[in-house]
């Protein structure tokens, strides 16, 4: 890609970033419409779990092909391809007369999707090649998810009370399209100087791991968990697993590249992506079926309340970011983590759901600590690995950010529906999520953890000698000079 201009170069951040606040602001924004489709559509639980994760569950799976194809046919082309199929989805979702036709448009756009954030990142680390200005273009990135988070509940809240559910998929459309045409105007064109070959069994196996552990642990509390079906569907992750690891390694050019995992920042990045976002979608669930369901709250109070959290990470997140880049990633890490711990022992032991001033304290925990952890998740993951292939580095960050939602929303709420016995508007609930929040305070407990072993000098020490064994000395150097 030939060198743009500072000028240019923030334009192309600017409508890379469009793309990540339609994908974010979605997700934000249907959670505050759960609880008023829930009694459109007549669901229960599982049937609100299966609206956010058939999304993050396609998205997960399809992050890595989007990565690598665009490496390969063009990195615009199949943006540009993205941000149409996820307008047309939204637009689809607008009109779902039922669950079942809901949960097939959001895999629709969940399609669209996989080619947006982890393209645009790639997009992203081809235009900032100097270390300290990708961490902090990072920076800025990782911003836009904390204005998705702010706008998302009050826009839902607006939306879903003055016109209904179905509104809150037509923003999608006037920023999809905005998005479209600036990226045909203003973005350049760019690809891998070798691209990898498609590998459909590596991708078949990945698919049936996310989809089955993913449908065992949302419909075990109904079906049993010893039941033949849901037993059925955990022998087929196993395998699927075993799969991964036998075939993977065999493949000259794999889908997942296992030897990344040498590296013990990029392997902390991809573990801290997954309990960082699973504690995330756990934290929204949980608290947007509690504000409605329990305290009565209409959907814009209900965003008004958890405004506190998602100002924090507005605010954090740049700030993230400008850390990253001038002093590392671990002291983000470390903020993060036990930010995000304190904020779910304050509602597993105080029952801060009972009182309001421990409520806000909680949310802004863990404002502060969802704001920290995003930056050095991508910033450490992408320096960690060739540049030649940054669709897919891109994507390897950002399917473990995915299948983190997924797991979060799928095991929230499978333990909050085995307590309530599919009654979440009783006054039990309280009870029944303690179980729940300290799955959340373990999640934060992990980024802490895993950022503070991933992070000094002896992993610096992996990531290097993993960089030089792949032949990469420039990522070797990327890497040195982005944890100075």
């Amino acid at each position: 890609m030939p060198e743009l201009s500072h000028r240019r170069r923030m334009l192309v951040l600017a409508i890379c970033c469009m793309s990540l606040l339609i994908v974010s602001l979605d997700n934000t924004v249907l959670n505050v419409a759960l609880p008023s489709m829930a009694k459109e559509l007549r669901t229960s639980v599982s049937g609100m779990q299966w609206t956010i994760d058939a999304y993050t569950l396609v998205l997960a799976s399809l992050l890595m092909l989007a990565g690598s194809a665009a490496d390969r046919l063009g990195r615009r082309r199949v943006f540009k391809t993205g941000l149409v199929i996820f307008t047309v989805g939204s637009v689809l979702c607008s009109v779902a007369p039922d669950l079942q036709s809901l949960v097939i448009f959001r895999m629709v756009q969940a399609v669209g999707g996989s080619m947006l954030n982890p393209v645009a990142m790639s997009i992203i680390t081809n235009t900032f090649t100097e270390p300290r200005e990708r961490a902090r273009a990072i920076g800025v990135w990782g911003g836009v998810v904390g204005i998705s988070m702010a706008a998302g509940p009050l826009i839902g809240g607006v939306l879903v009370d003055s016109v209904g559910w179905r509104s809150i998929f037509w923003i999608n459309l006037p920023v999809g399209l905005a998005a479209l045409l600036l990226t045909w105007r203003y973005v350049p064109e760019s690809r891998a100087p070798r691209a990898r070959r498609p590998d459909p069994v590596g991708q078949l196996l990945v698919m049936v791991l996310l989809g089955s552990v993913t449908y065992a642990i949302i419909e075990a509390p109904s079906a049993g968990w010893a039941s033949p079906l849901i037993l059925t569907f955990a022998a087929l992750a196993v395998g699927a697993l075993a799969g991964l690891l036998a075939y993977e390694p065999r493949r000259r050019e794999p889908l997942i590249d296992l030897r990344f995992f040498h590296s013990a920042p990029f392997s902390g990045a991809t573990v801290i992506a997954v309990c960082g976002f699973a504690a995330l979608g756990g934290f929204l669930f949980l608290n947007t079926l509690y504000l409605q369901n329990v305290r009565g709250l209409s959907a814009l109070h209900a965003g008004l309340y958890m405004l506190p959290m998602a100002a924090l990470t507005f605010v954090c997140a740049p700030l993230s970011g400008r850390l990253v880049g001038n002093r590392g990633p671990r002291l983000s890490l470390l903020i993060a983590g036990a930010a995000m711990a304190l904020s779910g022992l304050i509602f597993a032991i105080l029952d801060a759901e009972t009182n309001t001033v421990l409520l806000f304290t909680g949310y802004v925990l863990f404002g502060i600590g969802f704001g920290m952890v995003n930056a050095p998740i991508t910033n450490t993951a992408v320096s960690g690995m060739p540049r030649a292939q940054a669709g897919v580095a891109a994507a390897v960050a950002s399917t473990s950010r995915q299948v983190g939602s997924t797991l979060g929303v799928a095991v929230i709420g499978a333990v909050l529906a085995s307590g309530v016995s599919g009654a979440a508007h009783t006054a039990g609930f309280a009870d029944a999520s303690r179980t729940a929040w300290w799955i959340i305070t373990g999640c934060g407990a992990a980024v802490l953890a895993f950022g503070l072993l991933t992070s000094g000098s002896w992993a610096r020490r992996t990531a290097l000698r993993t960089a030089e064994r792949l032949g990469e000395p420039e990522t070797a150097q990327s890497v040195a000079g982005v944890e100075a």
